[in-house]
This record gives C-alpha cells, sequence and structure tokens, in this order.
C-alpha cells in the first residue's frame, strides 16, 4: 500500500486524481492523507467524491472515508 501525503506539492485535487488512477491501472491500493489541507476548505469536494466513486466502481474497490478525517481516503483496489 502507498501512503501519499495529499497536501504534498499545491495540496489541489489533482494528486487525488492522479493517486486514484494510477491505483487502478496498477492495482496498487493507497491511502491519501490531508487531501486538499493547504486549500481554504480543505478535505474532498464533490467533484473529488464522485472520482473517488468512479474509480472505485471501475475496480470494485474498497473505499472509505471517515466523518472524522473528512481528508482522509482509502481505495483499495481488487487483485487482478
Amino acid at each position: 500500500m502507498l501512503l501519499i501525503d495529499g497536501a504534498y506539492g499545491e495540496g489541489g485535487g489533482q494528486i487525488l486524481r492522479s493517486a486514484l488512477s494510477l491505483s487502478v491501472v496498477t492495482g496498487t491500493p493507497v491511502h491519501l492523507t490531508r487531501i486538499r489541507a493547504n486549500r481554504s476548505t480543505p478535505g474532498l469536494r464533490p467533484q473529488h467524491l464522485t472520482a473517488v466513486r468512479a474509480a472505485a466502481e471501475l475496480c470494485q474497490a474498497q473505499a472509505a472515508t471517515s466523518s472524522m478525517l473528512p481528508m482522509r481516503r482509502w481505495a483499495a483496489p481488487q487483485a487482478r
């Protein structure tokens, strides 16, 4: 499993979308933390949640978030 800090670089949603895309393609689980932490409204926005749900549906992944930790997201693609 890869641990990815979502606040790295510009700290926007692109790191989430890129990590999810690569996870789907490679089958490597990812755990993202501090998603959009440096933004005025940190955490997942509706468009990011839509991307996570779409990626999970494509590869029958488990995707979880916690209402207590809205800046965390975990996705685990099914084994191929």
